[in-house]
């Protein structure tokens, strides 16, 4: 969770293709809780990390309001996706859910994330389509990022 914060803060931040997508990855932390795990600590965690984000990118605590809501939506999201037979400390994963199911899940929750930052850091539509291109880019490249760090997590886990 540090390691994923810290690069948000140390490279993430000062990613901005083309003057649109800025990748938001440290939503990744909350698409790896378990399916047992109790709200309040996936909510405390989604806010902490979010504060920790807007320190260091002085957003004045639009990443936190974004990562709280999608701490709050991610447990009933994951009950409606999982397998019906699934264990009750699964946690979501291409292995557990397999590409297509991890994909769908991880795409709402993060497309969730990308709306609600985008809405509250904008608050105002004066400019539609710069904040339109701003939203999509950034949201299609926070979700290459997260995918591709699932990725490397399934190949780290079945290489053991």
């Amino acid at each position: 969770m540090l390691a994923l914060v810290a690069m948000q803060m140390v490279v993430f931040n000062y990613i901005h293709l083309f003057g649109y997508a800025t990748p938001l990855p440290f939503v990744y932390l909350l698409l790896l809780f378990p399916l047992g795990t109790d709200r309040w600590s996936i909510l405390l965690w989604g806010f902490v990390c979010g504060l920790l984000c807007d320190i260091t990118s002085l957003s004045l605590g639009v990443g936190m309001a974004a990562m709280t809501l999608v701490a709050f939506i991610q447990p009933p999201l994951l009950q409606l996706m999982i397998p019906k037979d699934a264990v009750e400390d699964m946690q979501p994963g291409y292995d557990t859910m397999g590409f297509w199911g991890y994909f769908r899940y991880a795409f709402l929750l993060t497309f969730i994330f990308v709306i609600a930052y985008f809405l509250f850091q904008v608050f105002n539509f004066f400019h539609p389509l710069d904040f339109l291109i701003s939203m999509l880019s950034s949201f299609v490249l926070t979700f290459f990022f997260c995918l591709t760090f699932e990725a490397i997590r399934y190949k780290l886990s079945t290489q053991r």
